[in-house]
């Protein structure tokens, strides 16, 4: 079967590996490769830090969502989302419609240890960073499940192995779809 033509979001908290497997899986299937925060950076030439500290977080979610909108026009793309894109209504509509939603999941613990030496997360900048991962995945675990077709479980271990096993499953989910197997989202 050939992908070109699918399209694929990666959504899940920060840590979880939607930039890290999605480029060996975005390989592996033959789609080029997006992800949101570094378009956004490449377009408005500022970091994701400073649309933070400039536009406060709803300027930032404001730029995330028309990014959003344009890429879930294009064909053939896999997409690494912002940890909080489905924070916003209109954009569980857009990964819906325009794709397949896969939640890459991930325990807190493995965020800590995967993030110990990341500064660059605006919503990470605090001298709790467990408290601070319990809380939102508190409330957007509940989103992730909403709007995703396929869970990961995104596991400490080798990305390509980790992307190797994610691009079967895709592929088996297509196949059950293109057969008619696949039912309405839950």
């Amino acid at each position: 079967m050939h992908y070109s033509g699918q399209n694929i979001f990666f959504v899940g908290p920060m840590g979880s590996g939607k930039t890290t497997i999605g480029r060996l899986v975005a390989k592996e299937l033959g789609l080029e490769f997006h992800d949101c925060d570094q378009d956004l950076e490449h377009i408005t030439g500022a970091s994701v830090n400073l649309i933070f500290d400039i536009e406060g977080e709803a300027g930032f979610r404001e730029r995330e969502t028309q990014l959003l909108k344009d890429i879930s026009e294009m064909k053939g793309v896999l997409v690494a989302t912002g940890g909080g894109v489905v924070t916003r209504a209109e954009n569980r509509k857009l990964l819906s419609r325009n794709g397949l939603v896969v939640w890459l999941k991930t325990e807190i613990h493995q965020q800590i240890s995967r993030l110990s030496q990341d500064k660059s997360r605006p919503l990470l900048q605090s001298p709790d960073r467990e408290e601070t991962l319990q809380k939102l995945a508190l409330e957007r675990d509940p989103l992730y499940r909403e709007v995703c077709d396929l869970v990961f479980i995104s596991p400490n271990r080798n990305p390509a192995f980790s992307a190797s096993e994610l691009s079967t499953q895709i592929r088996d989910h297509w196949a059950e779809q293109a057969t008619g197997e696949v039912h309405a989202k839950h």
